[in-house]
């Protein structure tokens, strides 16, 4: 049985590297997506400090992002690509760190308690299929380190997990 193991957050990039041991152990052996994203959600959400919600959004068509498996308040279902900070991470192609998510035009508020949010996408060899969403109570709670430890994280869960249509499965 997995357990994670408290983690000192005083360094971040070390901080980011134990998370990433301990979430290959946790998804080692195990190939489903649906499941996959569940506990790289949970294991987020309960070892990265000073979140209200992180989550999965998955591209359901070339125009619409879907809710995947999340913790914390219920989600918007579904976000238009170009549309949030989920959806311009689509439509950009690129991760989205927002300081102030109120400054930032457009967007969706999921919960009104969220002021930063940081969204990485999620890649395969076909390019990007969905984002990895992580929103915080606290204005300015992500920075680079942040971003650069939740993409590694992002990647993965993206090794480990098996898609529908993979060659690879």
């Amino acid at each position: 049985m997995f357990a994670a193991t408290a983690i000192d957050t005083s360094n971040k990039p070390a901080f980011y590297k134990e998370l990433a041991t301990q979430l290959k152990a946790l998804l080692e052996g195990e190939g489903d997506s649906i499941a996959n994203a569940a506990n790289t959600a949970a294991l987020i959400y309960q070892m990265v400090p000073d979140l209200n919600w992180a989550g999965f959004y998955f591209l359901a068509s070339d125009d619409e992002l879907v809710l995947g498996p999340f913790q914390g308040k219920p989600a918007c279902v579904r976000i238009a690509v170009g549309k949030g900070v989920c959806g311009k991470a689509i439509e950009l192609d690129m991760s989205m760190l927002v300081k102030d998510v109120h400054e930032f035009p457009g967007h969706i508020a999921c919960d009104a308690d969220s002021r930063s949010e940081l969204v990485v996408l999620l890649r395969d060899a076909d390019g990007a299929f969905g984002v990895l969403d992580l929103d915080s109570p606290l204005p300015g709670r992500f920075d680079k380190d942040d971003q650069a430890g939740i993409e590694k994280l992002a990647a993965i869960y993206v090794a480990a997990s098996s898609f529908e249509g993979d060659d690879e499965g």
